[in-house]
């Protein structure tokens, strides 16, 4: 099984659009706050920032996520800490249980070394005990609930929202 790490390019905004409804769908399931359709724009720019990753198995896209060095409407002060934030990770079904997140942790773990960051962050929307259980053992740390204060510029399923916060400190 061939496994690499990629930035993903414009010829793949179709695939990330399919992982995203296939992870709204299961977010649906397991009664999580479900993704809401995401702007072509933000794909694309974070494509064209070179933001935009995914893991190919045996050349199929099995998983797509975002990075950002800036979050500073879900961090707030702690913005200011050198930090890479992960977010969207979507997972094609035929790949979920293929530890493709301590995959994502650990690429990204070296990637944060070389861009002098001290910190790997990650939120969720709402209080998702497996996923929180699922993170922890990926080497997050839980540091809790926080409700948002400012979402006019997020996503709408950030609005009203609170979230679970998880950063890893980078040995």
């Amino acid at each position: 099984m061939s496994i690499k790490i990629v930035n993903s390019t414009l010829d793949d905004i179709e695939e990330i659009f399919r992982l995203y409804r296939f992870a709204t769908a299961y977010q649906k399931t397991k009664s999580a706050v479900p993704w809401p359709e995401f702007a072509p724009s933000l794909i694309t720019k974070e494509i064209e920032e070179q933001r935009q990753w995914k893991i190919l198995i045996d050349n199929q896209v099995a998983c797509v996520w975002a990075i950002t060095f800036d979050d500073p409407y879900i961090w707030e002060e702690k913005n200011e800490d050198p930090a890479i934030y992960i977010h969207r990770i979507a997972t094609h079904p035929e790949y979920r249980g293929h530890q493709l997140v301590s995959k994502i942790v650990n690429w990204t773990i070296e990637y944060a070394k070389v861009h002098n960051k001290q910190f790997i962050r990650m939120d969720t929307v709402g209080e998702n005990r497996g996923l929180i259980t699922y993170y922890e053992k990926c080497g997050f740390d839980f540091l809790g609930l926080s409700s948002l204060k400012n979402t006019e510029k997020l996503p709408a399923h950030y609005h009203n929202a609170t979230v679970s916060l998880f950063e890893l400190k980078i040995p």
